[in-house]
C-alpha cells in the first residue's frame, strides 16, 4: 500500500477515506510544514496532501532531486504556495480542490460587504467595551448596501457565484474585471481596467487567485480610483492587495472601509489594521463550516485515489 502523508490534521471522513487506498499519517502539528518536513514528505511519502502555505519552493525540489512523493494533492483550490512548474519538472502531479470552496467562500465576500457598509464589527465592539450608551436617529450610520453596484476583481467560479448573490439578493448592479473575456450568466458588465472599474463601484471585491501574476493587483492606483464612500473586500488571497496601500486609505478615508478575511504576510496582521475602525479583520474563514472542509478534503482524497488506482487526475492543475 502506497504512503500518504497528511500536512495537517483533517476531518476524519477525510482520513478514513485516504485509509481506504493509503498507509496514512497524519502530522498533528496545525502549523505549515518547516524545510526539513517539506523535503521529507519528498523522500519519504509517495503522495502528499499539503495545504496553505506548506511552501513546496523550486529550491524543496531541487533538494530532492529523486523525490519518492509523485503527487501533491492540495487541500484548497488556491496553490501559489506550490511551485506547479518545479512540481512538474520533478515528475510530481499537482491537484486542488475547486468547486468545493465556492459557496462557502461566497458567502464570506458578502458577510464582509455587509459588517463593513453597517460598520458591524465596530457596533460590536462598542457593546463589548461597554461604550454603547443606547440608540439614537443618527448613531453608526453605514452604506446601505441594496441597490449599489458591486466590482468584482476575477470573474472565476468564486466571482460569479459573488455577482448572484450580489444582483438577485440585494439587487445590486454587478461589473467585473477579467484579464480574459467573459460572459456570466446574469446581468452583468464587463469594464476594460481595474482602476475604470474601482472608479464606479461602490464595492470592490477581489476574487482573482494569488500568485506571481496578480501580486499587488490591488494598490495604490486602484484605491485611489474608487470613491470616498466604497468598501473594500479581498477573500481572494492577500498578496494580491498592497497592505501598505490599504492601510493608506483607510488612514486617510480615500475609501470608506474594507473587510479581509486574507493579509499579505498571513498570519501576521499589521497593527496599523488593527488600530483602525473602520476594517473588518476576520482569521482567513473563508471555506471554516466543517462540511465544506470535509468536501474539500474528499475531494483531494479522490485525486489521490485517482492517482493510486492509475486513473486521470479529476483536478489536475
Amino acid at each position: 500500500m502506497k504512503k500518504l502523508f497528511i500536512s495537517r490534521p483533517l476531518p476524519t471522513p477525510v482520513v478514513d477515506a485516504a485509509k481506504t487506498h493509503y498507509d496514512v499519517t497524519v502530522r498533528t502539528e496545525t502549523h505549515p510544514l518547516g524545510a526539513q518536513e517539506l523535503r521529507d514528505s519528498l523522500r519519504n511519502y509517495d503522495a502528499v496532501l499539503p495545504t496553505l502555505r506548506d511552501m513546496y519552493t523550486a529550491e524543496v525540489f531541487a533538494n530532492v532531486p529523486d523525490a519518492r512523493c509523485k503527487i501533491l494533492a492540495n487541500f484548497g483550490v488556491g496553490y501559489n504556495h506550490i511551485d506547479v512548474d518545479a512540481a512538474t519538472a520533478a515528475g510530481i502531479a499537482v491537484t486542488n480542490t475547486p468547486g468545493a470552496v465556492t459557496d462557502a467562500t461566497s458567502d464570506i465576500a458578502l458577510m464582509l460587504m455587509l459588517m463593513s457598509a453597517r460598520r458591524a464589527a465596530e457596533g460590536e465592539r462598542l457593546v463589548r467595551t461597554g461604550q454603547w450608551d443606547g440608540w439614537h436617529p443618527t448613531q453608526m450610520l453605514g452604506l446601505h448596501m441594496s441597490g449599489k453596484t458591486v466590482g468584482i476583481v476575477g470573474m472565476g467560479r468564486i466571482g460569479e457565484a459573488i455577482a448572484r448573490r450580489c444582483h438577485f439578493g440585494f439587487g445590486m448592479r454587478v461589473k467585473y474585471f477579467n484579464r480574459s473575456p467573459k460572459q456570466v450568466d446574469l446581468p452583468a458588465e464587463q469594464i476594460g481596467s481595474l482602476t475604470e472599474l474601482a472608479s464606479q463601484v461602490d464595492f470592490l471585491v477581489a476574487a482573482v487567485p494569488g500568485g506571481a501574476a496578480t501580486r499587488h493587483i490591488i494598490n495604490t492606483t486602484v484605491f485611489d480610483a474608487m470613491q470616498p464612500h466604497a468598501h473594500f473586500v479581498n477573500i481572494a488571497r492577500g498578496d494580491v492587495v498592497d497592505e501598505t496601500a490599504l492601510i493608506a486609505a483607510l488612514q486617510t478615508q480615500s475609501i470608506a472601509g474594507a473587510g479581509l478575511d486574507v493579509y499579505e504576510f498571513e498570519p501576521a496582521v499589521p497593527q496599523a489594521l488593527v488600530d483602525l475602525d473602520n476594517v473588518t479583520l476576520l482569521p482567513h474563514l473563508g471555506t471554516a463550516a466543517l462540511e465544506v472542509r470535509t468536501d474539500m478534503g474528499l475531494m483531494a482524497v479522490n485525486n489521490l485515489i485517482a492517482f493510486a488506482t492509475g486513473a486521470a487526475l479529476p483536478n489536475k492543475v
